[in-house]
């Protein structure tokens, strides 16, 4: 019996998989928790549509990514931050830090956990931090830590 799973099923595939599993199997396990349906023509073409969708809403996310990278590419960004002595900071520039930064200096507002940086910055001076907008559309904001 052909069925399309609406869950990931462990030894059976991931959601939207299209599987052939026993009929007793299906009856007795996969329909009474909810992990699957029937296969039928009206839940295929159902399943059909769906993945159109979300392939069309991909394409979009792609396109705006790549805007909002153009936008960023000639973006600097400056943080003022309290030194000790020399050119060290007292606490650090975090991703959180350069995200708030990024949106009061140039209104563009990113989600913090898109900004990547292997550690904090400790030190004032120019850096180059890579914002990570799509698997597509990644691109490096510089970023000017000067002293208070």
């Amino acid at each position: 019996m052909k069925v399309i799973l609406i869950r990931e099923v462990k030894s059976l595939g991931r959601r939207d998989d299209i599987v052939n599993v026993a009929e007793g199997y299906a009856r007795n396990y996969l329909f009474p928790r909810n992990l699957a349906i029937p296969a039928t023509p009206a839940n295929l073409a159902e399943l059909e549509k769906k993945r159109k969708a979300e392939e069309a809403h991909g394409e979009k996310a792609i396109e705006e990514a790549k805007t909002l990278a153009e936008r960023l590419a000639e973006v600097q960004i400056t943080i003022k931050g309290k030194t000790g002595t020399g050119t060290k900071l007292y606490g650090s520039i975090t991703h959180a830090d350069i995200a708030e930064a990024l949106e009061q200096q140039t209104g563009i507002k990113i989600d913090k956990r898109k900004v990547e940086m292997e550690e904090p910055i400790k030190s004032l001076g120019m850096y180059e931090v890579p914002i990570h907008l799509h698997k597509e559309a990644i691109v490096t904001l510089k970023v000017e830590v000067i002293g208070e």
